[in-house]
């Protein structure tokens, strides 16, 4: 079994607020759980270059589990595409990249994103895009604000 979760968002904000809501983790801590889920600053790292890595920590609600994921850039072109890993089994093999392709349009930044689920059941991929859609809400707030 495998799939593929794409999410097609236009978000109001330019392709470059868009871009740095990923890149930056200031930002990328604002967004990346909802805001149900706190992942620190200081449990974050980012080296935005092809061949960087990425690390953070997710503290999930009501002294549940952490969840640490990490990951790597394949390929950064600001402020139009971002590929990257991205796993929460920290060392072991992320798997195939997301990608994030950014569009300028009327009125704001089209955001395509792509993550290819492989062993992963229709319910599973539902599950998958119903939590990319919930960060992409918080996501929306942070680049409007």
């Amino acid at each position: 079994m495998s799939g593929t979760l794409t999410i097609t968002r236009t978000f109001p904000a330019p392709p470059d607020a868009v871009f740095a809501a990923w890149t930056t983790p200031e930002h990328f801590a604002v967004w990346f759980g909802t805001d149900a889920v706190e992942v620190p600053l200081e449990t974050l790292a980012m080296d935005v270059r092809p061949g960087g890595t990425w690390s953070a920590v997710m503290h999930l609600p009501e002294d549940g589990p952490q969840i640490h994921w990490e990951g790597e850039f394949v390929e950064v072109d600001s402020p139009q595409r971002l590929v990257m890993t991205m796993t929460d089994q920290p060392g072991t093999d992320p798997g195939a990249p997301i990608t994030v392709d950014l569009l300028a349009v009327d009125g704001g930044t089209e955001m395509i994103f792509t993550q290819v689920a492989e062993g992963f059941s229709e319910d599973q991929l539902a599950q998958l895009g119903k939590g990319w859609r919930g960060f992409f809400d918080t996501m929306e707030r942070l680049v409007t604000t």
